[in-house]
């Protein structure tokens, strides 16, 4: 497993989700739980299991870009797996 998301680092204004690369978000094929900041990290660790039509294999990668976004941010994380998420 590759982790995919990569700071963001476009300037303006992003007005729609569709401006977003894929690389920014916890779930990259399906652009779901974008990882701009600390508190949208906190969001997606938030709403991770609401997440819904993805593989285990997939939330293996998106918990893996979750821990990567919360380091960059300064998000400390209690969870090691995304098995740890209420």
């Amino acid at each position: 497993m590759q982790i995919t998301w990569e700071p963001h680092t476009k300037h303006g204004h992003l007005t729609t989700q569709s401006d977003l690369p894929d690389n920014v978000f916890a779930f990259p094929g399906e652009r779901k739980e974008p990882l701009t900041d600390a508190q949208h990290v906190r969001g997606a660790i938030a709403r991770f299991n609401q997440v819904t039509g993805v593989t285990d294999e997939e939330r293996d990668l998106a918990f893996a870009n979750i821990q990567k976004a919360a380091a960059y941010y300064g998000v400390e994380l209690s969870e090691r797996s995304w098995h740890d998420l209420g």
